[in-house]
């Protein structure tokens, strides 16, 4: 019986995190994120992005010290890390909400100044003075 020989080739294999097309929809970009969140790599990223203060209030909210902002997410514990990103959920998801609350609502410097030009456009002059002197008043 002849040994069979194999080709070996001298491409080293990649690893499986690495994304390749895979005609899955999608599903070897998906896999390759789940192992990067797994392994806090996108919390990390995140993380030494933020400012000091931003660390110190994030830190904060995950019910941590504020010298705690100062350690890198490699040097914190599993659920120090999971308190972070909780956090960071959180102030995220208030952000939003403000963020929504203010496109939402008319600022009231915006009525004034319609009232304003309708002012002008009739020719009232004192009125419309009356309100751009409110909008003034406002701004400071």
């Amino acid at each position: 019986m002849a040994a069979a020989t194999h080709a070996v080739t001298a491409e080293k294999q990649r690893h499986l995190s690495v994304v390749q097309p895979d005609g899955r929809a999608g599903f070897g970009a998906l896999r390759a994120e789940l192992h990067a969140r797994t392994e806090d790599k996108d919390l990390a990223e995140l993380w030494a992005d933020l400012k000091l203060a931003e660390r110190k209030a994030v830190a904060g909210s995950a019910g941590m010290e504020a010298k705690d902002a100062l350690r890198s997410i490699e040097s914190l514990g599993k659920h120090d890390r999971d308190a972070i990103r909780a956090a960071i959920g959180r102030m995220s998801r208030y952000a939003q909400r403000l963020r929504q609350q203010l496109e939402t609502s008319a600022q009231p410097s915006c009525q004034m100044a319609r009232n304003a030009r309708q002012a002008l456009l009739e020719d009232d002059r004192q009125a419309a003075l009356h309100w751009l002197n409110l909008i003034e008043q406002g701004a400071q």
